[in-house]
């Protein structure tokens, strides 16, 4: 192979690779809502892993979210500790809306002994929802050692304790029952 020949080849394999790094670090949009690649939450990394959509009653979209873990984003059902989950809603939905269907969620992902274990903080959790407006965003963000954190568009609403209980809220959209398994698939980077 001549030198300019070689010299091609690794100027084409540094554009792909430049290109594979730049497309990582974009952020991605579905529905017009966007996400970017990568957050930093109390000096913890996470990386954007998927994001899907939630369709109520098959023909209603009822919000955008998005799966961001810790690196490294292995190709498996397990989520790292680190983990945060953003919905934005295209609906208004009340604060009492959301405290039901966290408790039917849970509900459907552990067994009796283990919800009424976790009853007093998914009523806690419960009543710190606020209604929402179409364009608002929820997170929910494991924070390893202190919690699950609930915010709404940016602003903290509280901290539930326990690894137990991020398992329980997380599972909602992750567990063996997940509200929707095309979203838990989505959110998973699997499809």
């Amino acid at each position: 192979m001549r030198a300019s020949q070689v010299l091609l080849v690794g100027f084409l394999g540094l554009t792909l690779l430049s290109a594979e790094i730049s497309a990582a670090s974009v952020a991605r949009e579905l529905e017009g809502v966007r996400f970017e690649p990568k957050l930093n939450v109390e000096g913890r990394d996470l990386e954007l892993r998927g994001i899907g959509l939630l369709r109520y009653k098959v023909f209603l979209k009822a919000y955008v979210a998005a799966l961001y873990i810790e690196p490294p984003l292995v190709d498996t059902e397990e989520v790292p500790a680190g983990r945060r989950l953003e919905l934005e809603y295209f609906w208004s939905i009340s604060a009492d809306g959301f405290a039901q269907a966290t408790r039917d969620g849970i509900a459907r992902n552990v067994n009796g002994a283990e919800y009424a274990k976790l009853s007093d903080r998914i009523e806690r959790l419960g009543g710190l929802y606020r209604d929402v407006s179409p364009g608002d965003r929820y997170s929910l963000t494991f924070l390893p050692g202190r919690g699950t954190e609930l915010a709404l568009n940016g602003e903290a609403l509280g901290l539930i304790e326990g690894d137990d209980f991020a398992e329980a809220v997380f599972s909602i959209w992750l567990g063996r029952e997940p509200l929707d398994e095309g979203l838990k698939e989505d959110l998973l980077g699997k499809s």
